[in-house]
């Protein structure tokens, strides 16, 4: 069973509905006992980080989603989902994130030309090659929207890289570990195709 959490910032019902499109039984929860008996873990979301820090915190879902992660069960964030993985964020002040990846949460600073948020689609550069990404090419085009971007201590966590304009982390992979600032779930074929390989693991 996949379990997508729920800390009330998201859309979690897309989420869940693009695994059921390729297959795949998927359940909404904020219970620690459904992440616990998880197969694979979902967490998504859309919004600030503080809120969603904050959201977590109070449902009592930290410690369940570290020991999900500890555990090696395949685990997925998604946009915010990748962002709160990080030590810290600079959105609106410093906010202290989950702490299971070195690195910090920034915003994107821009020429005139380039709005922000980066919205729309974009391409991946692949940098290794993460089972998510399996039957994909280099310059895959996937949907964004965003207007911070995580900077990893340990580069070798990169899993792919975005221009825009400047080249920035745009997914990353460690071990069971994979997150996307992308929104697989709006990317259309290739997207369901990430969560279907995301799936299969």
């Amino acid at each position: 069973m996949i379990t997508i959490i729920d800390y009330g910032m998201g859309n979690l019902r897309s989420v869940q509905k693009a695994f059921e499109r390729v297959g795949h039984e998927a359940q909404i929860s904020n219970r620690t006992e459904d992440i616990q008996r998880a197969d694979k873990v979902v967490l998504p979301g859309v919004g600030a980080f503080e809120d969603a820090m904050a959201e977590l915190k109070r449902r009592r879902l930290v410690d369940p989603i570290l020991a999900a992660i500890e555990s090696g069960k395949p685990f997925l964030g998604i946009c915010l989902g990748l962002q709160l993985l990080f030590e810290t964020s600079h959105e609106n002040g410093r906010h202290e994130g989950l702490g299971v990846l070195g690195g910090e949460v920034v915003r994107f600073d821009l020429p005139r030309e380039y709005t922000v948020p980066h919205m729309g689609w974009n391409q991946l550069l692949i940098r290794r090659p993460s089972p998510l990404y399996a039957g994909l090419a280099d310059g895959t085009q996937v949907y964004f929207v965003h207007s911070y971007y995580v900077v990893p201590t340990d580069r070798s966590v990169i899993a792919t890289e975005t221009d825009y304009p400047d080249l920035f982390c745009s997914s990353i992979w460690r071990d069971n570990l994979f997150a996307t600032q992308f929104h697989p779930e709006k990317s259309q074929s290739d997207g369901l195709k990430m969560l279907s390989n995301f799936a299969g693991l």
